[in-house]
């Protein structure tokens, strides 16, 4: 069983077997309101927030070296929490960064289509989408009306990820706009990649 009562450090609860593992939130564009599970996640479970320099105007290679910078510093192994463009940042950090090894898993939620036609020119550092396997466990929840990303693209998305793809039916962009509150489904999904 998972140790969810008893806080290791900042952002750290206790594996199945005993170690220390880190969770670490990684919001999407504009980052993640007061109202988002992620934050709620955060405030709740002392999970740590990659905050990265500009939520607005996203560079690709920024938001890799803050997500790298954070998985050194990090105590112990490191589970992901990745929201929209998280996702797409999670997938292009996994191809490039020597440190993947420390990653126990992933939740991959909403992703961001960055490829989508009206979306390209705003993002266009960001495309194409890295599409390699994942050198890690991961699990991508999408939604048959995400108006980000259409659901057979989030599924291709996972199949290239090697992600378990899971359909949370209609719930938007699966944030605060989706009336989720503290998305206990998805704590729930995310202790199943902590108990390795």
């Amino acid at each position: 069983m998972i140790n969810l009562t008893g806080d290791t450090g900042a952002g750290s609860r206790q594996s199945a077997k005993g170690t220390s593992v880190s969770v670490l939130i990684l919001p999407g564009w504009h980052g993640s309101g007061p109202g988002h599970w992620q934050m709620h996640w955060a405030r709740v479970y002392g999970y740590t927030v990659v905050e990265q320099n500009d939520w607005l105007h996203p560079l690709r290679g920024d938001w890799l070296a803050r997500l790298d910078e954070v998985v050194i510093d990090a105590p112990g192994p490191v589970v992901l929490v990745a929201h929209s463009l998280g996702c797409i940042l999670t997938a292009a950090w996994a191809l490039f960064s020597r440190h993947t090894a420390r990653v126990r898993g992933a939740l991959l939620v909403a992703p961001g289509d960055v490829e989508a036609p009206e979306m390209r020119d705003r993002f266009s550092g960001w495309t194409p989408i890295v599409r390699q396997p994942l050198p890690f466990k991961s699990i991508l929840v999408g939604s048959q009306n995400d108006p980000y990303c259409r659901a057979d693209r989030a599924q291709a998305l996972a199949q290239d990820w090697g992600a378990s793809w899971l359909d949370s039916g209609l719930a938007g962009h699966i944030n605060a706009d989706s009336s989720l509150g503290a998305w206990p489904q998805g704590h729930a999904l995310l202790q199943t990649l902590m108990k390795e």
